[in-house]
């Protein structure tokens, strides 16, 4: 590559940028933010002496036109696959890949430390962190840029502005960018000063004192970046390959902390993808020429999501009540609060990539009457747990943590698995913790969860559908802790919690065409857990399983064994879940075999307990 000519750079990227929409067209992934950054891409990699120079990408969804250029063309049909290639950059997968992001607001404190590093090891190295401005939103972004702006690091940060995350950015700083990149007068002058810096290099200080007083004359305001320390440069167009190299080449110079300001659209070059950028964050499978987005199975439709029936659902709530506020961090449309958005946009709140800032935002509404419904993935959950135990949890306000992509989220992979939640919310203090098994469940717990006297309520769910059932079901009230019997049986007690109890309702038929009679029991709630539930499953089983879509270390199948140890049951309890490891990426089915609590994973172990423990159940 780098023998090619600025010209013939533009070619290479147009191949990318067909690549990756072909590719993508039957094998589903990321498109939107990849086409947006191709021409920036081939500029980084023809400028700089990758992977010796580090680039870090945030967030990593954007980097395939990277995986492309460094070596995995020829595997890139596997990307997101199960054992093929990662949807985000992976360090054990490449070198190229200096730093993996999965979550966003990492690649400023990332490359701080990689340049920081290759200081004190006395290494010559470029460090480039690519950051969206929807990932600028969050607050590790900032509390980076405050640290590096204070030291001689040789980072360059660049800021792809293309006024997108998967929504539409929101918030002070989109508006502060925006005045940035449409003062024409300081753009026009902007280019002269970048073309008086290109051709007498010692110039570049007196120069750089002159464009910073130009900025704060015509934009009526110092310069965010400069003020934490950093030198500012563009806007420039992130799609002018010539431009971009020449700019890079000449920052490359320059030993300090700097930001260059890249102006990018998002799905660019390709007509549908610019036209409707939300729907083409990720489209699934689609008809490359007409843009149609093709159904995976196409034998009947699908059922509503969870996703679906939550938006709705709580629609139809606050249209009851009208102390109920949803609360996202820029997830809206992958959550479906956009139905609330526009029925009550006056009680819509997306706040940015920024899910400290949610929780503790809805603990004030709630500290003040209002009863806010907080929608996180479980993935992203884990970044505020700190806001959840002392902002929400020990004041026993009443905020609802919708926890969405609950458990095993399929191709995303290793990041954004919602492995962890049950373990770490089942220990905190006056939490309230449910699993629905159903739609008809995610309904009535919402509309119990209203109820500002329960205190934190948390509702964790999957991604995808569930039986399609009950998604209309009038509200009911449901007990506090309690469990419920699905089916009865003699031979083996199976105890789930959530969808992971659908796998149990296979199994369950499938052991009774092996004559084993399997009893079948949903823990609604985790927390209070059913104690009276569980002494009757102790009392009258001595072969256990425990199923849960979720870390088996901490989890439901912890609570149980607790449970037993405490009141000295001596029942054979196995536990299946997601092991003590990072799962990597496929598809939910796939990766629930192979974690061993699929249906046919659940029927094996039962087989396998009779075999070893025919003897009746004792206590």
């Amino acid at each position: 590559m780098k023998q090619l000519t600025v010209d013939e750079l533009q070619l290479l990227a147009d191949q990318l940028r067909q690549f990756i929409i072909e590719s993508a067209s039957h094998n589903p992934g990321h498109l939107g933010a990849n086409l947006g950054v191709v021409e920036l891409t081939v500029a980084l990699h023809y400028v700089f002496n990758t992977p010796d120079d580090k680039i870090v990408w945030d967030v990593g969804h954007q980097a395939y036109a990277h995986k492309i250029l460094t070596g995995r063309r020829d595997l890139f049909s596997t990307n997101r696959r199960y054992g093929g290639l990662s949807g985000f950059p992976s360090p054990v997968e490449s070198e190229y890949d200096a730093f993996g992001a999965g979550h966003s607001s990492t690649s400023i404190s990332a490359a701080l430390g990689i340049a920081t590093a290759s200081r004190l090891k006395n290494e010559e190295r470029q460090v480039i962190a690519v950051i969206g401005d929807g990932s600028l939103t969050g607050g590790m972004a900032f509390e980076a840029l405050n640290h590096a702006g204070a030291t001689k690091a040789n980072i360059l940060v660049i800021l792809n502005d293309n006024n997108m995350s998967i929504d539409p950015n929101v918030g002070a700083l989109k508006e502060y960018l925006l005045n940035i990149t449409t003062s024409d007068t300081y753009n026009r002058l902007k280019k002269k000063v970048w073309d008086v810096l290109h051709r007498w290099p010692r110039s570049r200080e007196i120069i750089q004192r002159i464009e910073y007083g130009i900025k704060s004359v015509l934009l009526k305001q110092g310069n965010l970046f400069e003020a934490l320390g950093f030198r500012y440069f563009g806007p420039v167009d992130g799609h002018n390959l010539p431009y971009l190299t020449n700019v890079l080449q000449d920052l490359k110079q320059i030993q300090c902390p700097k930001l260059l300001h890249v102006r990018t659209v998002k799905g660019k070059g390709y007509k549908f993808a610019e036209k409707d950028q939300t729907r083409w964050h990720a489209p699934g499978i689609f008809n490359m020429e007409t843009g149609e987005q093709l159904r995976t199975k196409a034998d009947k439709p699908q059922p509503p999501s969870f996703q679906e029936v939550f938006g709705k659902t709580l629609m139809e709530l606050a249209s009851m009540n009208d102390r109920i506020v949803g609360v996202t961090p820029a997830m809206s449309t992958g959550c479906m609060m956009t139905f609330l958005m526009q029925r009550f946009p006056e009680r819509f709140f997306d706040v940015g990539i920024a899910e400290q800032h949610a929780i503790t935002f809805s603990a004030g509404l709630a500290i003040s009457g209002m009863i806010p419904f907080c929608n996180i993935y479980s993935t992203f959950l884990q970044r505020g747990y700190d806001q959840v135990i002392h902002d929400v949890a020990l004041q026993k306000l009443p905020v609802v943590l919708c926890i969405d992509r609950a458990g095993l989220v399929g191709e995303d992979g290793a990041t954004h698995h919602g492995a962890y939640d049950m373990a770490y919310l089942r220990l905190v203090p006056n939490m309230i913790v449910a699993a629905p098994m159903t739609e008809a469940d995610l309904r009535h717990l919402m509309y119990t969860a209203q109820n500002e006297k329960h205190g934190p309520f948390a509702i964790r769910y999957p991604k995808g559908h569930g039986l399609n059932t009950g998604q209309d079901t009038p509200f009911q009230t449901v007990p506090i802790g309690k469990g419920r019997i699905i089916r009865e049986g003699t031979d083996i007690g199976i105890i789930s919690t959530g969808t992971a109890g659908l796998n149990v309702i296979k199994a369950c038929r499938q052991l009774e065409k092996s004559g084993i009679q399997a009893a079948h029991y949903d823990l609604l709630f985790l927390k209070p857990i059913d104690e009276e539930l569980l002494h009757s499953i102790c009392n009258k089983h001595r072969r256990i399983i425990i199923v849960e879509d979720g870390a088996v270390t901490g989890g439901l199948g912890s609570a149980v064994l607790e449970f037993a140890d405490r009141h000295r049951y001596h029942a054979n309890i196995a536990l299946l879940g997601i092991p003590d490891r990072f799962i990597s990426h496929g598809h939910i089915s796939e990766l629930q075999r192979e974690c061993g609590y699929d249906a046919d994973g659940i029927t094996a172990k039962a087989k396998s307990m009779m075999q070893r423990h025919p003897s009746p159940c004792v206590e």
